[in-house]
């Protein structure tokens, strides 16, 4: 019986337990298998580079309070953040990486950043 490669059919000589004729027709394989997989990771990741761009845009030029309106319109998708954050005195803030907001009232929200995250990483890299 001929063996044949997995991705272009070649015959493959050599190891019985061969499955490809070289690298490229390997990696081809495999990212055809992974694809479904690598999308979804891929557009949730684009959405939370874009939600985290907006925040940091935002803040640096100094709003730290804006309307929820206002950062739909510019394309903020708030299904997607990285984590929440309760304070002690139960404010919930919505984190995407280091920046975040919060309801304030009157549909507006109370932006800020937070280096605690990375400042825990340095941490237990020095340790």
């Amino acid at each position: 019986m001929e063996r044949v490669c997995l991705d272009c059919g070649a015959r493959l000589l050599g190891r019985s337990d061969k499955k490809f004729c070289s690298d490229q027709c390997r990696n081809n394989y495999n990212n055809r298998l992974n694809r479904d997989q690598n999308n979804y990771v891929r557009n949730v990741h684009a959405q939370l580079r874009r939600n985290r761009k907006i925040l940091a845009d935002l803040f640096e030029v100094g709003h730290h309070r804006i309307h929820r309106d206002a950062l739909f319109a510019q394309g903020y998708n708030f299904t997607f953040f990285t984590h929440m954050v309760e304070t002690k005195e139960r404010l919930r803030w919505s984190y995407c990486f280091e920046y975040g907001f919060r309801e304030s009232g009157d549909g507006y929200l109370e932006l800020t950043r937070s280096n605690a995250y990375l400042e825990l990483l340095v941490e237990e890299e020095d340790s």
